[in-house]
């Protein structure tokens, strides 16, 4: 595949994705895929997965775990075997109830006409604070009481 059909790839994933169609953006990947998220204690979709049925697994996790409100790749690079997309994100996190604005850049490297590599940069320490547990309770608890 040319520059052109791996940029056209891509866009093909991204909006399989919009429309909520997981399987068939599994089968844009390849069989042995690695896909490279975030690395985060509180984020319960970070993490390396490799193979399509561990993306299927990120894919539902993440789902599980936020809400998209607005989702927005802008910008496509293609260049030999590598498509890069920069945009911008807002999830809703559904077990604290926060909001965060996560721009990213993914980075594809596809073989043979499929995604064989995904990796993920994003805004990690606001991702983190929206799914990290809200400390006020247990410190309301523990603060003293004065009368």
């Amino acid at each position: 595949m040319n520059t052109q059909e791996n940029k056209q790839l891509v866009m093909q994933a991204y909006q399989l994705y919009k429309n909520k169609d997981i399987q068939g953006l599994l089968a844009l990947n390849a069989d042995d895929i690695e896909w490279i998220g975030t690395e985060s204690e509180y984020i319960p979709f970070s993490g390396t997965y490799r193979g399509k049925d561990q993306v299927a697994e990120f894919f539902a996790k993440m789902d599980q775990a936020q809400e998209a409100i607005q989702f927005e790749p802008q910008t496509f690079i293609a260049e030999d075997d590598k498509v890069v997309v920069t945009g911008q994100s807002i999830w809703l996190v559904k077990s604290t109830g926060q909001r965060y604005e996560n721009p990213w850049v993914h980075v594809f490297t596809i073989r043979d006409g499929k995604v064989a590599r995904f990796q993920q940069y994003n805004h990690t320490a606001a991702a983190d604070a929206a799914f990290r547990p809200s400390q006020t309770s247990s410190q309301q608890k523990d603060a003293p009481v004065h009368h």
